[in-house]
């Protein structure tokens, strides 16, 4: 998406050579309208895929996952990185490592909320090692359902998560797949 390329080059800035700062626009302060059309951009590439459920992590997925359920018709579930005390014991789980807070978290979902019946695409903001991919698509996993694939925003290739999960079979599309980055520098795939 070459309006997310512009954006990311206009307004992102590199820290060191792993971490992309995009909090003007994307997770920290959200522009409603452009989060919007990459929303309608991932529901375009995921049309007619019979998408029952947009899944994400809470908490920076959730404006993108929710444009891309709109634009769907799709409800939005979002597992939660601590467990609820109003939430029953019939969830699904899985541990997700987070290389941007340096920590451990154990993300649940209720299973009232996803079941065998359901085709699924996960949405989130970045895709870097996969950690968090690949809980999501365990819980996806757990619960019987079928996984229509992920809809990325920023996919950092050079961290190799969308690599390994493609071995894996999952289909995955990013909107702006960068192959290598360092401050005043950032190279994005064909």
């Amino acid at each position: 998406m070459q309006e997310l390329r512009e954006r990311i080059l206009a307004d992102g800035e590199v820290i060191g050579s792993q971490v992309l700062k995009v909090d003007s626009f994307l997770n920290h302060q959200i522009d409603p309208v452009f989060v919007m059309r990459m929303g309608q951009e991932i529901a375009s590439r995921f049309a007619g895929e019979g998408v029952t459920r947009i899944l994400t992590v809470e908490a920076s997925g959730i404006a993108v996952a929710m444009a891309v359920g709109l634009a769907l018709n799709a409800p939005l579930v979002f597992a939660k990185k601590s467990r609820a005390s109003t939430q029953n014991d019939s969830v699904y789980t899985a541990d997700v490592y987070s290389f941007t807070r340096k920590e451990a978290v154990h993300i649940t979902v209720s299973a009232r909320y996803l079941g065998k019946d359901d085709v699924v695409l996960i949405v989130d903001d970045f895709l870097a090692h996969g950690e968090a991919m690949n809980g999501l698509v365990n819980i996806v996993h757990q619960a019987g359902a079928k996984l229509a694939g992920a809809g990325i925003i920023i996919e950092k290739r050079f961290q190799g998560g969308g690599d390994s999960l493609r071995a894996q079979g999952v289909r995955i599309e990013s909107l702006a797949a960068i192959t290598s980055m360092e401050p005043g520098k950032i190279c994005f795939a064909e």
